[in-house]
């Protein structure tokens, strides 16, 4: 195998995101052949170099995984939490080997995150470049006009996480006073949608992403997790690409999936499994 750059290396082996592999390289913590490396341009041939990280050595046969989860709300997308708060690694059960989220969703936010071991896709698919799309459902406070729907899907609009780029939005239902509404993003920027709607006077009191990079969250319980099927593999490796990811049209018959696994349940946490009606 020819030399490989030891970020993307520990990335593959599922140790570590390839950013948090930079990291520790720099504090000293991986070897190549017994010499500590601090250099991030450093390389290592996978099939002939011996690489450490904190003494432990990669193996680089660990099969590549992709699951799905249905994040409730109230988990933090991280894989420990300093301040003891429940994360989304705690709902995932059954998996072999160890995963690692493919971007996040805040806290108050349900609906679909991907985990995987395999670093370079999870990077591909989370550089802007890509422009993988993200679709979000979301209840808001009142009904959106015509002109607000235009606004949005304009873009332009300056957020505390700087100046959004032009979306897609569409009236969902109404319910009483309130209304849904489907946002699809091509950007991630830290409580977007929540943000925009909010600076429009619409206020969001529930969210959830129903899809990504063409992927339907579809009728997985609410809290529980399924691997990927071939086909939804494949799809995801298309939209690294920067290729057209479009869901499967309605009436399509579905592919073949894995059965669903749930998670034990977190001491006093009640998760709710009744999805969204469209």
């Amino acid at each position: 195998m020819p030399p490989e750059r030891l970020q993307k290396l520990i990335a593959r082996a599922g140790i570590a995101s390839r950013r948090a592999a930079e990291q520790l390289i720099l504090d000293g913590e991986v070897t190549v052949n017994g010499r500590v490396v601090r250099e991030l341009g450093s390389k290592a041939d996978p099939a002939s170099d011996h690489v450490k990280v904190r003494g432990k050595l990669l193996l680089f046969t660990t099969p590549p995984v992709y699951v799905m989860l249905n994040k409730p709300a109230g988990y933090v997308t991280t894989m420990k939490d300093p301040q003891g708060r429940p994360t989304v690694v705690d709902l995932l059960r059954g998996i072999r080997g160890r995963v690692f989220p493919v971007g996040r969703l805040d806290f108050d936010t349900e609906g679909l995150l991907l985990f995987t071991n395999d670093g370079a896709l999870a990077r591909e698919l989370m550089h802007p470049s890509r422009r993988v799309p993200k679709v979000y459902a979301a209840k808001v406070t009142g009904k959106l006009t015509d002109e607000e729907i235009a606004k949005l899907e304009a873009g332009g609009m300056v957020l505390e996480t700087g100046r959004t780029a032009p979306c897609r939005v569409r009236r969902l239902r109404e319910s009483g006073q309130n209304s849904w509404v489907e946002v699809t993003l091509h950007e991630g920027k830290k409580r977007q949608v929540r943000l925009m709607l909010e600076r429009l006077g619409h206020p969001v009191s529930k969210l959830m992403r129903t899809q990504y990079a063409g992927l339907a969250l579809g009728e997985l319980p609410l809290g529980t997790s399924r691997l990927l099927s071939t086909a939804e593999v494949q799809r995801l490796k298309a939209a690294a690409q920067g290729q057209s990811t479009a869901p499967p049209a309605p009436g399509a018959a579905p592919a073949r999936r894995p059965r669903a696994r749930t998670a034990a349940p977190v001491p006093g946490r009640r998760v709710r499994e009744k999805a969204v009606r469209r």
